[in-house]
């Protein structure tokens, strides 16, 4: 098989052809051979250049193709990078003889690092019991809509709890900047494809999914999970570990009951407070960890087409626009965006009563009026927050707090005008654009809910981020707070070789919870490296 790489296709080309036709002859241009002596190609990657919008826009490809005589075509190219012998990207689990514990291994947490744990292990014949704190997804999608429309939060069934993890009500983007010599991402996407996402996950170069897709794959995979001899508990709240002489046992749950296991994959999510406070009294090792707080920023979608995409705007190829922003503050902070989501809401994503939370979320569609992002400022535990290991949860929960004060006490999320943000007045209406997040906004100063360092850096980044995005600070861009779980400000700290705890055998701490991963994707990935830990464990 034969790789090209950089392989151009303006996005004009494709108006009069279909995107096939217009592959095979650029294709058959680059190696200069026949349409007879092309057997079949498949798209590896895809990206697309718009840096010349002006003009045009161009996609960029990276095919695998099969050819006759390719030693000969390959021959011919010896001196060019971009035409290669294509690399195996096929996932290769690990292999087992025997399984060598009498108990089987348990998954503690039902998000995308548990579902692919549990996945593999199954996979492997190993018959795991994943239990999970929250409900199942349609009875926990029910819930989730109960604090959006009502008013009404349900502890352990909300964003953050319950079958899918923190990610299903998000964009349901499936990218990452990880390392993966061993295409553990690959199998990732392969499997939600197997579960019903779209093919194209595996080529488009941010690929996602959406949460109304989400829900199938998720349940899908569970039940995949069920058939090879596995089982999954809902409404299995883990509130205690078995440990005797530094080795796990198992683990207690919240009604009484005591499962006994030597592996327990400790998948949790990042807001999982009360498990991260357990762990402390078990004296299971943690440290604290950067994480970043900040807001939601809110912008009509059509207005981000136009600034990325120019006179492509709109176009049905490329769908809604996005963007990535960064800026290095005078005082020595970082600003960014977080987590952006085209054509997407704001939403209520708080786990615990009295306590306001944002969070952002698209359908696959992507097609609402506003885009959102957080625009978040990191912060570090040796400079910001020092203490113990749960000094960042500490801050987290008292800056949600008070922004469950800012917003009136009911769920509502104070919210403030950038252009008055920028004033430091506190706003009284809202402008053109009208917030998304629901149960509510509640117009007010902002800058009572961060520390004082946040606040001059994203007042500082703002109009930067406006010359680079036109009307990125437009007076009546909406900000809405606060976005304070962008990662988990622990880490469960695991022996690099083995994964396990470093201090609990056995144990194996992953994912966001843990400090491990950012996203689904990488989540997932880090599923099944410990997984295969497990294995080779045993």
């Amino acid at each position: 098989m034969i790789r090209i790489t950089e392989l151009p296709i303006p996005l004009d080309d494709t108006t009069h052809k279909s995107v096939n036709e217009v592959l095979r002859e650029a294709i058959l241009d680059r190696l200069l051979i026949s349409d007879v002596e092309l057997v079949d190609f498949t798209v590896f990657k895809r990206s697309h250049d718009a840096r010349r919008k002006s003009s045009n826009i161009t996609f960029i490809y990276i095919i695998d193709l099969i050819a006759r005589d390719e030693e000969k075509i390959l021959s011919r190219f010896l001196n060019d990078p971009h035409v290669i012998s294509a690399p195996d990207t096929q996932y290769y689990p690990p292999v087992r003889d025997t399984l060598g514990s009498k108990t089987r291994p348990l998954v503690v947490g039902f998000g995308p690092c548990g579902l692919f744990a549990a996945l593999l292990l199954a996979q492997q014949g190993y018959k795991p019991i994943v239990l999970e704190r929250g409900r199942e997804v349609k009875r926990r999608t029910h819930d989730t809509w109960g604090l959006w429309k009502k008013k009404m939060l349900i502890p352990e069934s909300n964003v953050q709890f319950g079958e899918g993890g923190a990610g299903l009500f998000s964009d349901g983007k499936l990218y990452s900047q990880i390392k993966d010599p061993k295409f553990y991402g690959r199998k990732v996407m392969r499997e939600f494809i197997l579960a019903g996402a779209p093919p194209e996950i595996l080529y488009v170069n941010k690929p996602h999914i959406g949460t109304f897709r989400l829900t199938g794959i998720v349940t899908a995979i569970r039940n995949k999970i069920i058939e090879l001899g596995g089982e999954v508990r809902f409404e299995s709240k883990v509130t205690d570990l078995l440990i005797e002489n530094g080795e796990i046992q198992g683990v207690g749950l919240e009604n009484g009951e005591r499962l006994n296991s030597h592996h327990v994959v400790l998948a949790l999510g990042h807001s999982s407070r009360d498990t991260l406070r357990m762990l402390e009294q078990r004296q299971v090792f943690m440290e604290a960890k950067p994480f970043a707080v900040g807001f939601r920023i809110e912008h009509p979608q059509s207005m981000i087409d136009k600034a990325r995409l120019g006179r492509f705007a709109g176009h049905p190829a490329l769908g809604a626009a996005d963007y990535k922003l960064v800026h290095h503050a005078s005082n020595r902070r970082s600003v960014y965006s977080f987590c952006m989501c085209p054509g997407g809401t704001v939403v209520a994503a708080t786990s615990e009563e009295n306590r306001v939370v944002t969070n952002g979320m698209s359908q696959y569609s992507r097609n609402e009026r506003n885009a959102n992002a957080g625009i978040v400022v990191g912060i570090d535990p040796k400079i910001d927050y020092p203490g113990g290991p749960l000094a960042g949860v500490l801050l987290q929960e008292r800056l949600e707090s008070l922004a469950y004060e800012l917003g009136g006490k009911d769920y509502c999320a104070p919210a403030q005008l950038v252009g008055d943000f920028l004033c430091g007045t506190a706003s009284r209406e809202l402008g053109g654009i009208e917030p998304s997040y629901k149960p509510g906004v509640h117009l007010c100063d902002l800058a009572a809910l961060l520390p004082k360092y946040a606040i001059e850096a994203i007042r500082e980044a703002l109009p930067i981020f406006g010359r680079q995005i036109k009307g990125f600070d437009r007076y009546d861009a909406v900000l809405t707070g606060i976005e304070s779980r962008t990662s988990s400000p622990v880490r469960i700290t695991r022996d690099p070789v083995t994964l396990q705890s470093i201090n609990v055998l056995g144990l194996y701490p992953c994912g966001e919870g843990a400090g491990y991963a950012g996203g689904i994707l990488s989540a997932g990935v880090d599923g099944i490296k410990i997984a295969e830990a497990v294995v080779a464990n045993q």
